[in-house]
């Protein structure tokens, strides 16, 4: 899909590495995901980076956009050559794996405290979507 035409975020959903996105695209897919997180309780994040600390970087500017306590980084991974971060907000914790082989980008899934189903899953957001 050619990066222009990404004007939602289900656009996203068939891409396997988040596209590099223009200011105005940044501000529409932002302003659309604050109101689809507005529908969960709660939230797990993946991050697909080429290290350790991007992927950790990435997870921390959505903690602070959203105004989430940060969670804790569970054990430790060294890995530069692909690594892919899971953070589940009910329970608090980041874990971080070597996985080589993804792409790139934030996946971010909606749930819900009454229901033991997840939501949607949105992404793969390009890992500076969140800088301020």
């Amino acid at each position: 899909m050619n990066e222009s035409h990404i004007q939602r975020i289900s656009d996203l959903t068939p891409l396997r590495s988040a596209p590099s996105l223009s200011a105005e695209q940044t501000s529409v897919l932002r302003a659309e995901l604050a109101r689809e997180m507005g529908a969960y309780s709660w939230f797990t994040v993946g991050v697909m980076a080429a290290s350790a600390d991007e992927a950790l970087r990435s997870l921390r500017q959505l903690e602070t956009d959203c105004g989430w306590e940060p969670m804790r980084l569970e054990g430790e991974c060294k890995a530069e050559d692909g690594v892919f971060l899971k953070a589940n907000q009910s329970s608090g914790m980041v874990r971080i794996r070597a996985e080589q082989g993804l792409g790139e980008g934030i996946l971010i899934s909606g749930h819900q405290q009454e229901q033991g189903a997840a939501g949607p899953t949105w992404g793969p957001f390009p890992l500076d979507l969140f800088t301020t």
